[in-house]
Order: structure tokens, then C-alpha cells, then sequence
């Protein structure tokens, strides 16, 4: 499951599951810390080892930013502005997971009596995050869906995995009313004619033909392939339920990736990389 309605809004799953253990953490911390040894040496525990459960995030969302930045930074030095647009979802985990670890570990040498209340945290946090992403994973599609489409060049019906026919697969979900949908589709029509070896596959959701061949031509866009799906059902067999949704397949077929929201060149470059056979 990439994403969850809440009304008209569609929101990605993982940073709410993150939030919660973050909020967790820190909350369960901050009970554990002694009274009289909170920040300022008062006798309220508010600033105490919860405070530093936070600043540990901080420096983790930090160092996964910036070590994914640097990883592709050819790619971002073409679109400076977006290193600093945390949208696209740019992140390396393990360098986050050790900058957070390693902050907790120099809290709990600076602060001894907070080295109970630390590790607690800190393990009920790495705790629920981890059972949170196994759950997630577990009920999220790992396969290209096997389902017939229409082609909007001819008409004709097309099974998604008969075309993808051994090659790595970008599935972009969009639809012509949906702003984010037009704002990165440039990005996407660019990429498809650099990456001829990967198929970029743009299916739109829930609108007759006449609709998006409108859009296409208004913006001079001349994508290779476009599919209808009118009944809307590739987003829950990816498992989101918003647009624009962008899901990254391996040759075999495979789940690789997915982005919920607009890609920037930079964050579809690093997500390319994989499907390529490069490394990052």
C-alpha cells in the first residue's frame, strides 16, 4: 500500500507510519527520563531524552538527504532548486538509520541517566518503523498487475505484462485533470525518449478517450505508450489510491520503487538507476 484517502487527499503511508513511531519514541523517552534531570535541571521531564529521541530524527533525516544528494548529484546539479524538495522522496536509509544511532549513542555518553529512557525509545521507535514497513510491504502488490487495458493509439486491448515483455517497466498513473499529473509529465516524456530500454508506460485513470488524447495533443506531448483504464483499477492493484503514481518494475517484473506525487528529473534519475543496472 503506497498511499491512503482521507477525503480528496491522498497521503503516502510510510512517513505517517515514521511520524508515529517518531512520536512514540520520543513520548515513551520523555516519561523515562528521571525527574531533575530533564534539560535545565528541572524537575519536569519536558526536553529531557524525548527531546534528544527528536534531534536524532533530525540528524537521520539529514544525513539520509544529504548522502542521497551526493550519491546523485549530476543529477541534481541540473535542477539545483531540487535538493531542497523533499516531495520527491530522495532519501538513503541506512545513512540515516547510523547518523540517528549515532546521535543516540553520544546523547546517552553525554547524559547517563538518560541511557535507560534512550534505549527504550530508540528501540520502540527502530520497533515500530520496522514492524510498520514489514506490514506495509506485506500488503502492497509486488508484481506488475496482469490486467487488460486499452491502447490509445488504436483501441485495442493490451495486457500490461504481455508488454512489458521482459524489459523494466515505469507505470505512471495520471489523468488530465490532475495538476501534479501535468506538472511532471514533461519529466517523464523527456526520460522515456533518453531510456528507450525501459518501457514508460502512461496509464490514465478514469477518463474516455477523447479526454486525454485532447491533453496530449494541447501539450504537444508524443508518448509512446498510453493505455485507458477507465474503471480506475491499476491504482489499487499498485496499491495507492492517488495521483499522480509513479511505480518502478524490474525486468521480471518485480516492484522496485513507487512515488506518490510529483518526480523531478533528479528523482526519476535516481530511480532509473536500478532498472539500468547502476549502482545507488
Amino acid at each position: 500500500m503506497t498511499s491512503i484517502s482521507l477525503g480528496p487527499l491522498a497521503l503516502p503511508v510510510m512517513p505517517l507510519l515514521l511520524m508515529g513511531a517518531l512520536l512514540a519514541a520520543s513520548t515513551l523517552a520523555d516519561r523515562l527520563t528521571p525527574a531533575g534531570d530533564a534539560a535545565g535541571g528541572g524537575t519536569r521531564r519536558r526536553g529531557g531524552a524525548g527531546g534528544s529521541i527528536l534531534n536524532a530524527a533530525l540528524a537521520a533525516f539529514a544525513a539520509a538527504r544529504l548522502v542521497h544528494v551526493g550519491m546523485n548529484l549530476p543529477a541534481y546539479l541540473e535542477q539545483p532548486w531540487a535538493m531542497l524538495d523533499l516531495r520527491d522522496g530522495g532519501w538513503h536509509a541506512p545513512a540515516g538509520v547510523a547518523a540517528g544511532l549515532a546521535w543516540i549513542a553520544w546523547e546517552a555518553w553525554r547524559h547517563v541517566a538518560w541511557r535507560k529512557a534512550l534505549l527504550a525509545g530508540a528501540a520502540l521507535g527502530c520497533a515500530l518503523s520496522g514492524i510498520g514497513a514489514y506490514m506495509l510491504a506485506a500488503r502492497t502488490p509486488q508484481q506488475l498487475p496482469d490486467l487488460v487495458l486499452t491502447n490509445l493509439a488504436d483501441g485495442q486491448p493490451v495486457r500490461l505484462r504481455e508488454l512489458a515483455a521482459q524489459r523494466p517497466v515505469v507505470l505512471n498513473l495520471w489523468a488530465s485533470w490532475c495538476g501534479p499529473c501535468r506538472s511532471e509529465m514533461p519529466v517523464l516524456a523527456a526520460a522515456e525518449s533518453r531510456h528507450r530500454d525501459v518501457l514508460f508506460v502512461f496509464v490514465n485513470q478514469g477518463e474516455a478517450a477523447g479526454a486525454a488524447r485532447r491533453y496530449l495533443d494541447t501539450e504537444g506531448l508524443r508518448l509512446g505508450t498510453v493505455l485507458l483504464d477507465p474503471a480506475s483499477q491499476v491504482g489499487p492493484a499498485v496499491g495507492s489510491r492517488g495521483l499522480p503514481t509513479t511505480v518502478f518494475y524490474d525486468r521480471e517484473g518485480r516492484r522496485v520503487d513507487a512515488h506518490l506525487g510529483v518526480l523531478n528529473g533528479a528523482a526519476l534519475a535516481a530511480r532509473l538507476k536500478p532498472l539500468l543496472g547502476r549502482p545507488g
